[in-house]
């Protein structure tokens, strides 16, 4: 009975070793971000610039697994997989005369992978959002870039965001 009970714990501690590393595998794997321009009360804009600007997003409502960097605004795909990616961009700028417009670019490695366009109408104000789900594989970068000229405008009702998370992981 004795030998029977030892076989049986020995069975059993060795799912519950596996159940646990798996868990703390899923664990590991979660990956998400979401932050917006800044925190200022007041309105306050970026550009618009005679060159493309790497776009700095400020204000963290969640980094899990602590991938994106607010001292250089990139998110760098810790696993390979399968990530949704949103990318939300706001200008007020008053003048109906004023000729810039908001705008941005998602890049994955330098590479545009969307454009977000807003050209200038007669409002006061612009907007544009994209949400794209794409293939990176481990260390890939993603950024969002001003375009030379375009302007966004930010306060703390946090218009301007960039949200991404892993959808699944993937061999390569």
């Amino acid at each position: 009975m004795e030998q029977y009970f030892n076989f049986s714990y020995e069975g059993m501690h060795h799912v519950l070793t596996e159940s646990k590393m798996a868990l703390n595998n899923f664990r590991e794997s979660r990956s998400a971000f979401s932050v917006a321009l800044n925190s200022n009360a007041r309105m306050l804009c970026f550009g618009p610039f005679g060159d493309d600007k790497r776009i700095p997003f400020k204000h963290v409502f969640i980094n899990l697994g602590d991938s994106y960097s607010t001292d250089t605004s990139i998110f760098t795909a810790p696993r390979s997989g399968v990530y949704s990616l949103a990318v939300t961009i706001y200008s007020d700028i008053d003048s109906p005369i004023n000729p810039f417009a908001a705008c941005a670019n998602l890049m994955v490695n330098g590479h545009a992978v969307a454009v977000l366009p807003e050209h200038k109408s007669n409002d006061p104000e612009d907007s544009s959002t994209v949400v794209v789900a794409v293939g990176l594989k481990a260390g890939d970068q993603v950024v969002v870039l001003l375009p030379a000229g375009c302007v966004i405008c930010d306060n703390l009702s946090h218009f301007n965001t960039f949200t991404g998370f892993l959808l699944h992981t993937t061999d390569s």
